[in-house]
């Protein structure tokens, strides 16, 4: 059974530091900006992550709208992390919020 839901961009800011932030959107736009401290996940690495992260952090997965970054959170969810959060609006909504909180570097 799944254990994941949404969170606003409101909700996940004071958490930003504290909390597993990762990043499914192509390495291009990754680069381009993230949520500062967001990891890069993709096919390739998501199972190295999965086997080298707590399972009790909460998780936030972030997308470019809010849709891929729920089918990511039940996967995350369904691989044993226990408080799995979607970003609602993605990275497109956080970038409106908080146009000052965002990462710039290469992936």
């Amino acid at each position: 059974m799944s254990n994941w839901t949404h969170i606003t961009a409101d909700e996940l800011l004071p958490n930003i530091t504290e909390w597993n932030i990762v990043d499914i959107r192509d390495g291009n736009a990754f680069s381009q900006g993230h949520i500062p401290g967001a990891f890069h996940l993709t096919n390739d690495n998501v199972y190295d992550y999965i086997h080298k992260h707590d399972f009790t952090t909460p998780l936030v997965v972030v997308c470019y709208v809010g849709n891929s970054s729920r089918g990511a959170a039940e996967v995350l969810s369904n691989s044993g992390f226990e408080n799995v959060y979607s970003l609602d609006g993605g990275m497109s909504f956080w970038r409106s919020a908080h146009p000052n909180i965002i990462e710039f570097q290469d992936d």
